[in-house]
């Protein structure tokens, strides 16, 4: 078992960008017809991945036993939780029909884009279509009664051979009907293993180079031995915005990433991001987007030069700093949605340039996509991150300071690549890194 690797993944993922889509926050119609209008945007940006937050029909059942605690604290009253799936065969009405989301497809693959929808299987909603007819499919206690799991929703019963059946099937459907390009699963780490390889087998066998991401930590060795091409490495997300408002040094993203792949088998995949859905929903009014440009300007390139594939989330490109739920729409907290008429301001404007400028860095410089990653020692370690990524042809160092403070690094004479924040050079082979500064250059 030690011999073991991980799955070898498609050629293209190892330069792509995913770009998260959340429905009821992108647009003010929240819809499959709205959204697929701004897919040109999201090809002209550079991303090539769209994922989708789930589109089934979510479970409106009113009683707030049933709901999350952050269903109830978002105050929107609002029954419908996009991760509490009443039917996993039907598009929720609230997003469109199931021609819209065949549109959305082929409208994204003309653009060249891939597009992975979400899949939630862990838990579903007390009203789900199947539970009457299949009392098995739900986990139950000694008096027969359905277990609910976390977040208060009815927990999946993976002992059930018919429910392991029903969701292969899902599986199938999405890619033989609506020709998806694979899934992020949702909670992958709560669901057996040998569930998700299997389903992996069966859609394989529909298409090839599907792409499935999993939500999950470091518990499963081997989930990318043969079911998946990505992890999240969530520890490493959701410390992001602590080290970026200096509420955790920035130490604490390389250990994050240096215990993912420890945990990890060789060669796995983890995703490079510092906001989604579930971190923009806590955020509440205070985005981390409102840290300043050249704070977030930072924490991208970071990413972006790190080994693995960058995410984006909605709105990332265009300095959107507007709340933002996975409980609001239009029927619900109107407001919480992306503010467009921010891509015209000079912070938009400013925005798009530097992700478009970095997207296309990284895919002309192979060691950003295909180098080992290689941390450097320095004397500041909880304000300044030093790697280099690197393969026989090419070095390529990254320096970001994280802290308070100016600082300086070494950079071995090298060709700048990029540089913000006022990185300056300060002669040959020293730069000068202010607060929030980085420098990428060739050594």
């Amino acid at each position: 078992m030690s011999n073991l690797t991980a799955k070898a993944a498609p050629e293209f993922l190892k330069d792509s960008v995913i770009y998260q889509i959340n429905l009821r926050t992108f647009t003010p119609d929240g819809t499959l017809r709205a959204a697929e209008r701004l897919l040109p945007h999201i090809a002209a940006l550079g991303a090539d991945m769209v994922y989708l937050c789930p589109v089934t029909l979510a479970d409106d059942d009113p009683r707030p036993e049933f709901w999350s605690d952050r269903q109830k604290q978002s105050g929107l009253n609002n029954p419908k939780n996009i991760y509490r799936v009443g039917d996993y065969y039907a598009v929720d009405p609230e997003y469109g029909t199931d021609d819209d989301l065949k549109s959305f497809v082929r409208t994204a693959h003309g653009l060249g884009l891939r597009v992975l929808l979400d899949l939630v299987y862990y838990h579903c909603g007390p009203s789900a279509a199947f539970l009457a007819e299949h009392p098995d499919f739900a986990v139950r206690d000694e008096n027969g009664e359905i277990r609910n799991g976390h977040w208060h929703f009815p927990e999946l019963n993976f002992a059930s051979s018919g429910l392991r059946e029903y969701l292969w099937r899902n599986m199938e459907y999405f890619v033989r009907e609506f020709d998806v390009d694979g899934y992020r699963c949702d909670v992958a780490g709560a669901v057996p293993l040998d569930f998700w390889e299997e389903g992996r087998r069966r859609i394989d066998a529909l298409k090839p180079g599907l792409i499935m991401l999993a939500e999950s930590e470091g518990d499963r060795r081997e989930e990318q031995r043969a079911a998946f091409e990505l992890n999240y490495g969530m520890t490493f997300i959701w410390s992001f915005p602590a080290v970026l408002r200096g509420e955790k040094p920035a130490s604490a993203l390389r250990e994050a990433r240096e215990q993912r792949r420890a945990e990890a088998l060789p060669g796995a995949r983890f995703l490079a991001a510092f906001d989604n859905h579930d971190l923009a929903n806590d955020q509440y009014d205070d985005r981390i987007e409102k840290l300043g440009p050249e704070r977030i300007e930072a924490a991208l390139a970071f990413c972006f030069a790190l080994d693995g594939v960058p995410l984006l989330y909605c709105g990332q490109e265009i300095a959107d700093s507007h709340r933002h739920s996975i409980f609001g729409n239009r029927f619900y907290g109107p407001g919480f949605v992306i503010d467009w008429s921010n891509a015209v301001t000079p912070a938009g404007e400013r925005r798009m340039r530097f992700l478009k400028e970095l997207i296309a860095l990284r895919r002309r410089t192979p060691a950003l996509t295909q180098g080992e990653t290689v941390w450097l020692d320095n004397p500041y370690p909880d304000e300044l991150l030093t790697f280099r990524r690197t393969m026989p042809a090419e070095s390529v160092l990254t320096a970001v300071n994280f802290g308070r403070e100016t600082r300086t690094v070494g950079t071995g004479g090298g060709e700048v690549l990029f540089r913000g924040g006022g990185a300056a050079l300060n002669g040959g082979d020293e730069a000068v890194l202010p607060p929030s500064g980085f420098l990428i250059s060739r050594t």
